[in-house]
């Protein structure tokens, strides 16, 4: 059996659950004081159940941008979103928090995961690959 090579080859879910871990154990993602009460979008009624769900976000964030480059705040923003359930009237799109993406994608930045990227929006860095597919090659070695 061939081993993976890339996060491509892994499962996203399994991925972004590992590299959450990841992140949690490295030490180099600090939480806002606001993790606990603030909600991810405006449409959502609550505030996520997962204590975690920073980590979760920032896994995500970082997958997608290795993914495909030159997302910003405003491409998140969209990403994140969903639909906004007004009671009798009908449903609308609504986007989700840009502080949060924003803040997320600021700690990738000094964690050297991510970069600006010259035609906008954010790029990977050569680190930030070989970051994420080691975590992808560990997740292939466990299965």
């Amino acid at each position: 059996m061939e081993t993976a090579r890339n996060v491509k080859d892994v499962s996203p879910h399994e991925f972004v659950k590992a590299y959450a871990a990841h992140l949690k154990r490295s030490g180099h993602v600090e939480l806002p004081e606001w993790t606990d009460l603030v909600k991810t979008a405006t449409f959502k009624e609550l505030a996520p159940y997962d204590p975690d769900w920073y980590y979760i976000r920032a896994a995500s964030m970082a997958r997608k941008i290795y993914l495909r480059g030159g997302l910003g705040v405003g491409a998140f923003r969209r990403i994140y979103g969903g639909s906004k359930r007004n009671g009798s009237r009908p449903p609308h799109f609504c986007k989700s928090s840009g502080a949060i993406a924003r803040h997320i994608l600021k700690q990738l930045q000094n964690m050297n995961i991510v970069e600006i990227d010259t035609k906008g929006g954010r790029k990977i860095t050569s680190t930030g690959q070989r970051d994420l597919d080691q975590v992808a090659g560990r997740i292939a070695v466990a299965r």
